[in-house]
């Protein structure tokens, strides 16, 4: 289930950010990144925060390792992110 207020709300800012992201892409920017720039303070800046340390932070696997587990994950939810 998508938030309508996730497509539609976002501030003038964020709205800019996503303007430019479709125009340079020529795609629909990916739901992530909306929800990501819907509400930075309440779950943008944590879930980065988040994302960066569990990426980048110690761990027995190489950063590469870590990064193909994810795109491999993506690939088999479908996502396009």
């Amino acid at each position: 289930m998508r938030l309508a207020a996730v497509d539609h709300r976002h501030r003038l800012s964020e709205r800019l950010k996503l303007l430019f992201i479709r125009l340079v892409s020529g795609r629909r920017v990916p739901d992530v990144v909306r929800t990501i720039l819907y509400r930075p303070e309440f779950f943008g800046r944590p879930m980065c925060a988040w994302t960066q340390a569990v990426m980048r932070g110690p761990s027995p696997w190489t950063v590469g390792e870590r990064e193909l587990f994810a795109a491999f994950t993506s690939r088999l939810n479908q996502c396009v992110f």
